[in-house]
């Protein structure tokens, strides 16, 4: 496989699977979209899209956060089946981008998620007229750690989070050692390689990266190097100073319930992420479900076909049991 195109076959493998499951991704026209800049920092815009009915209705909010491992990824990567149940139930659909690693690294990050849902109870709801009170996130992959983030780092607080084969820990082993999954190994990756794709410059859409990322997350994976790389923080203290932005290491009893979705068989993010998380709701008596998706890949590939439609259609009763109260 040449080495740009891993990440574009995953993605599309991912893509296929999603609307083999779902039916087409959605109608045209029943959502309106309206693209503003929650944030300007250093006088580079930060987007989100507002998707939602026409009229001045106050409407139920879902917030979507891209996966792409902080590095790769944009506020239109939204998966179907979110697009059809803000369709379906009348929602609002708030979909942010973030800044992107390596060119800025966690806390500042951090700080684009705080800041986006200060916009969204602030400007953003009175100007597209949603109720907050009502708010799910959602999130796959590293959009997916991103949600579980908002459990505890923002304001105001979502009534329900559900993270798609995202993860509560960044510098555990499977982050911090070498990952010899073969796809990541094809092609040996140097440093200068993989510094050659970014120019320096702040990007928050990757679509707009002068290199190509997945190169830079590649040799991230082949070295061990992403929680170094990412946070910013030297090796000596990495393991202290990355504790606050790591969601498995912050649940309290106040955490949203959380609904948590993997396959057994994902090697860009394992499995045991997800069991983890569990494993802390129930120590600190949070609600929450774990779906799991035997011999599925990163994006459910590979799993069965059943136990996916299953998980999809536990996702939207989850999100509207919280948003609808049904």
């Amino acid at each position: 496989m040449h080495p740009i195109s891993f990440q574009k076959a995953r993605l599309a493998a991912l893509a296929l699977s999603l609307v083999s499951v779902a039916g087409p991704a959605h109608s045209e026209g029943i959502l309106g979209k309206t693209t503003v800049a929650y944030r300007t920092v250093n006088g580079h815009d930060i987007l989100v899209d507002v998707h939602r009915p026409k009229g001045a209705d106050v409407r139920p909010v879902i917030v979507w956060f891209h996966g792409g491992a902080l590095i790769m990824g944009n506020r239109e990567a939204i998966i179907p089946q979110i697009v059809t149940l803000a369709e379906e139930k009348g929602y609002a659909l708030v979909s942010f981008d973030y800044r992107l690693a390596p060119e800025t690294k966690l806390p500042a990050i951090s700080s684009d998620i705080e800041a986006a849902f200060a916009w969204l109870g602030s400007d953003g709801a009175k100007r597209f007229h949603l109720d907050t009170k009502r708010m799910i996130v959602a999130g796959n992959s590293a959009g997916g750690y991103l949600t579980l983030t908002t459990g505890y780092r923002v304001k105001p607080k979502p009534r329900a989070l559900v993270a798609l084969y995202g993860y509560g820990r960044l510098n555990a082993a499977w982050y911090s050692q070498p990952n010899l999954f073969p796809e990541y190994n094809k092609t040996k990756i140097t440093r200068e390689e993989a510094s050659a794709q970014s120019d320096g410059g702040v990007i928050s859409d990757s679509s707009k990266r002068k290199g190509d990322a997945d190169t830079i997350y590649r040799y991230y994976r082949q070295n061990g190097l992403w929680p170094q790389e990412v946070s910013g923080f030297p090796s000596s203290s990495i393991a202290e100073l990355i504790a606050q932005y790591e969601p498995a290491k912050n649940v309290t009893r106040e955490y949203p319930p959380t609904l948590l979705m993997h396959g057994t068989d994902d090697h860009d993010v394992p499995y045991e992420e997800s069991a983890n998380m569990a494993l802390q709701f129930e120590k600190h008596g949070v609600p929450y479900v774990l779906k799991t998706i035997d011999r599925g890949g990163h994006g459910f590939g590979g799993g069965s076909p059943d136990q996916i439609e299953d998980a999809y259609r536990s996702m939207r009763d989850f999100i509207v049991r919280y948003l609808d109260g049904e």
